[in-house]
Parts: C-alpha cells; sequence; structure tokens
C-alpha cells in the first residue's frame, strides 16, 4: 500500500469479503472513477503501480494472512464480520482476530473505518479506531450508519432515516449479501452519489461460487456456494433460500466447530448429503440437536462429488433447490473453492 499513488480502499472479513469488495469497486467505476482491483481478488497490482495516479481508487480484498504482518492501514477500511476460521493455520483464535484488526489500527484520525454493528468483534473493535467509525447493520436501527430495515435499506444520519433501497431490486439473495450491500454504501457513501451507487448495485449479478444459480433441472434449482468454506458462511446460504433445501456438503477440516450449523440444517434442509473429512462432524452435529429437538433430516454420505450430485438428482422435487455448501475447505480433494465450484458446475451441466 505504501506503493500506490491513489486512495486505497480494504476490505477483510471471516465472510463477505469478495462480494464487498467487488461491490464497492463496481459502484467506484460507476461513478466514473479509475480503479483497480487487487489482493485476493483481481489482478497482481504490483504489474499496475507505474499506471497508477493520486486521483485512483486501488480496492483490496485482504485476509488474515496478508494482514498479519501489516504496520499501514487502508484510508477506508471495511470488516463485514468476524468469527471462527482458519484455525489450522493461526495459533489461535485471537490472532486470528489481532490480524484481521491490522487493517483499520495504523489509520489516522482522518480515515474511516466501516464496522458491522452486528457482529460482538466488530462492534467492539470502534473503541480501538482511530479513524471514523460507519456502522452498518441488519438488526438494530441505527441512529447513524447504514441499516437493514425489514426490506428496505436505509441511510440514517442524527435519527434521521432516508430510504436508499429496497432489496426486491438487489439480484443478489440472502440477509448476508444485503449486508454486504450496506457495508459496500457505507464504505464509498463519502466518494459517490446515492443514485449512482444505486443503479450499480441493482446491475451487480454477484461473485462466481456465491450462491451462484447453475441450471433448473425439472424444476429444481441448482446453485453453486463452493465458497461455503466454514460453517457460518453456510448458514448463511441456508438463510437465503424459502424453498425446501437438499444440501450438499463437507470436505476438509479446518478444525472448526460445526454444532452451530446443526440445527439451521435440522430447520432448513430436507436432505443432507455429506462427503469428506468433515462428513461425520456434521452428521454427528446434527444427530446430537436433533436427538434434543426430537427432529430428523435424511442424511447420505458419499465418496465423491459425481455421487452426490446424483443423489441429489434422485432425492430433490420440483419447486427444491439443491445447495452445494460444503461448511468445510476444499484442500482434501481440490486445489481451492474456485476449482472444487467449478467442477461441482460441470457435473451438473452434464446431468440429464
Amino acid at each position: 500500500m505504501k506503493c500506490a499513488h491513489g486512495t486505497v480502499i480494504g476490505v477483510t472479513g471471516s465472510d463477505g469479503k469478495t462480494t464487498t469488495t467487488s461491490l464497492i469497486y463496481e459502484i467506484l467505476k460507476k461513478n466514473g472513477y479509475n480503479c483497480y482491483l487487487g489482493g485476493n481478488i483481481g489482478i497482481p497490482l504490483f504489474t499496475k503501480l507505474r499506471e497508477m495516479n493520486k486521483e485512483d481508487f486501488i480496492v483490496l480484498e485482504l485476509s488474515s494472512f496478508q494482514l498479519m504482518d501489516m504496520k499501514i492501514s487502508p484510508k477506508i477500511s471495511v470488516i463485514t464480520n468476524v468469527s471462527p476460521n482458519h484455525l489450522n493455520i493461526h495459533s489461535s483464535y485471537d490472532e486470528y482476530i489481532e490480524a484481521k484488526k491490522n487493517i483499520f489500527k495504523y489509520q489516522s484520525k482522518d480515515d474511516i473505518v466501516v464496522l458491522n454493528y452486528d457482529n460482538d468483534i466488530t462492534r467492539e473493535c470502534a473503541k480501538e479506531a482511530e479513524g471514523r467509525v460507519v456502522f452498518f447493520s441488519s438488526h438494530t436501527k441505527l441512529d447513524d450508519g447504514i441499516i437493514l430495515d425489514e426490506d428496505v435499506i436505509k441511510e440514517c444520519n442524527d435519527r434521521i432515516r432516508r430510504h436508499v433501497m429496497n432489496t426486491k431490486d438487489i439480484k443478489l439473495r440472502g440477509r448476508h449479501n444485503y449486508e454486504n450491500v450496506c457495508a459496500a454504501i457505507a464504505a464509498t457513501k463519502s466518494l459517490v452519489p446515492i443514485d449512482t451507487q444505486i443503479e450499480a448495485i441493482k446491475e451487480f449479478n454477484g461473485v462466481e461460487h456465491r450462491i451462484e444459480f447453475i441450471r433448473e433441472i425439472d424444476g429444481v434449482k441448482w446453485y453453486n456456494d463452493s465458497i461455503g468454506t466454514s460453517p457460518t458462511r453456510t448458514i448463511a446460504g441456508l438463510n437465503s433460500f424459502d424453498e425446501k433445501i437438499v444440501l450438499i456438503a463437507g470436505v476438509y477440516d479446518k478444525h472448526l466447530d460445526y454444532k452451530p450449523i446443526a440445527k439451521p440444517i435440522l430447520d432448513n434442509v430436507k436432505t443432507l448429503i455429506l462427503m469428506g473429512q468433515t462428513a461425520e462432524k456434521i452428521f454427528l452435529a446434527v444427530k446430537e440437536e436433533g436427538e434434543k429437538e426430537k427432529k430428523k433430516v435424511d442424511t447420505y454420505m458419499c465418496d465423491t462429488l459425481e455421487e452426490t450430485a446424483k443423489l441429489a438428482r434422485k432425492f430433490a422435487k420440483p419447486g427444491d433447490v439443491v445447495l452445494f455448501s460444503p461448511a468445510s475447505a476444499s484442500f482434501d480433494l481440490f486445489k481451492n473453492f474456485e476449482e472444487r465450484g467449478k467442477k461441482f458446475k460441470e457435473i451438473v451441466n452434464n446431468l440429464e
């Protein structure tokens, strides 16, 4: 970031980083700014340093690994949320949290940090922020900030709430994505007129592998949510649908707790299809919760992704949704979640 000549906007969080980063980039481009997209997504920006001017914007998605040793913070920083993740690599959850905080820790008083008011950890980050704090929320009617109030996104200033847009005008599905929209609006509201923000958001089709619609087969809609590498991501995916769900989950174990996903599965899933290292952990968590609630979900174990798709094809009925959201990393079977998602889409597109 020291080498970049433009204004840097950085986005981190356990979930929603890529969608929020991409939204910010599209909003800025819509307003006519010259923008660069980088970090975990986009292109290697070292190749573009000589092209950058001070009037440009550099929008970065930043992981905990990239932030761990960082001693400089972006001009505008966003933390979408923080929940346990990558505990197979970080020495502790505290280390993971502290890495995330580096995105705002070195800001000046003239800088901005956008924080999720609904997340306990990010809300508390406001106490350590040197820059101006802008909150967003989908659960609390803030006096200042960007909120989701039922089906309407609103901008709040000095207790005055201004209608921004209806969620029905947003192509993305799910409350978690509406929260990402709120974060993107908060990050760009000092830079872009509200009408331009709205126009860019309405045109945004989403990011590959994030509740991505693949195709409809005999009245069943199939979705690729391979980005679901943790229980919290998959819970967000499950909460995005009103339809009955056939869920395909499991693969690599990042040593995460699967108890939180058990109730959402019992409440939303009609058929659960599992594979990989985490299959048994997910099954046991759902079984234990089901015994408490006197509920159960039909569960099947598979060895390959092809088998899971064939089983889902068998059990899904017209009006249902098949959701591939593993709640696990991809590493024992695939190089990354992108490769896994592309393979699943290939399998689904070849189903007859």
